[in-house]
């Protein structure tokens, strides 16, 4: 085994782009295959110089990644990275990267369906016409349309912007909140998020999950949105109180839901399944070939270039390159 050559620990189910992108350069060691996973770590963790995570479900906490005293750098899958420690990895000076950028699209895209199939009902209908029924009569005018609404953006980063433009062409009005104005945004700044809630009726909420958003859309936010409103998250399950939006729905607090991400999911909360005025999506956000083949290259791209001497390309803000200065 030559000396250069980093050995890297891939976490997940080995998928064809990530594995035969990392192979060429690294030695890889497969979690997956493991029969007994602590004993497989426990003879590999001192020669680790980095992980590779093939799916956001797996926990990578501060605990964990102590086990690996060469680690470098954790390359993981995703845009959301609420499941890597990277507060505790950049305090232990390991790189954590993401794969931003090359899913906004695909995210903005999923984001207008939802919404469309959550407004016009069109999931709904679609069930009216394969139960046979349209012969009986059509499917029922539906209450809401985008004609009139305004959209509260939660969240104004590179998806968040994404979803805005299509919005902005669609006719629709946007305004936004986030923690700060963004720069070179037109759309009307909202600094506090019940203050938005009450002046539109729909939010569509696109910002990272973790501690910091944890239950953002709780009781209080739907009760502003009020009973036209309709809530549509794109973000995490995390981001909303679940408890909260399940009574605002069965209530009426709100109009509708189009949710695609919950928050034990794949477990979906049978009081959601059993609603018929909701759409519910499988997170589908990036749920395309094509833009899982791109940020699967991405995971590739960042330990290529990390093990090359070059640096991350798309390193977190916990964990800045080149390290800021104690």
């Amino acid at each position: 085994m030559a000396a250069d050559r980093p050995e890297i620990l891939l976490i997940g189910q080995p998928k064809p782009v990530i594995l035969g992108g990392i192979e060429p350069f690294s030695t890889v060691h497969k979690l997956a295959e493991a029969e007994d996973p602590d004993a497989f770590i426990a003879e590999i963790a001192p020669r680790i110089r980095g992980i590779a995570i093939a799916y956001t479900a797996n926990k990578i906490d501060g605990a964990f990644m102590s086990r690996f005293p060469k680690l470098e750098i954790v390359s993981s899958f995703g845009v959301g990275y609420d499941h890597v420690d990277a507060k505790w990895a950049g305090e232990h000076g390991i790189v954590v990267t993401n794969t931003p950028d090359v899913l906004n699209e695909e995210v903005a895209d999923t984001a207008l369906g939802l919404l469309l199939c959550t407004v016009r009902e069109l999931p709904q209908a679609e069930r009216h016409l394969r139960a046979g029924k349209w012969p009986q009569g059509a499917y029922r005018l539906t209450p809401a349309t985008l004609r009139d609404r305004t959209v509260g953006m939660v969240g104004m980063g590179r998806i968040g912007k994404a979803i805005a433009r299509r919005l902005e062409a669609f006719g629709v009005p946007v305004v936004y909140h986030s923690r700060n104005p963004q720069p070179g945004v037109t759309y009307k700044y909202y600094p506090k998020l019940l203050d938005m809630a009450r002046d539109v009726d729909t939010l569509m909420v696109i910002v990272p999950g973790g501690a910091a958003t944890k239950n953002l859309i709780d009781a209080d936010v739907l009760k502003a949105l009020g009973p036209n409103g309709i809530l549509i998250n794109m973000a995490r399950g995390s981001v909303v109180d679940e408890e909260a939006l399940i009574k605002a729905l069965k209530d009426r607090t709100i109009m509708s839901a189009g949710l695609d991400v919950f928050v034990n999911e794949p477990q979906v909360p049978q009081e959601l399944i059993e609603m018929e005025h909701i759409v519910l999506f499988p997170h589908l956000g990036s749920a395309s070939v094509a833009t899982r083949r791109a940020m699967d290259q991405l995971v590739v791209d960042n330990l290529k270039s990390w093990f090359a001497g070059k640096g991350p390309l798309t390193p977190v803000p916990e964990t800045p390159y080149p390290p800021k200065p104690a």
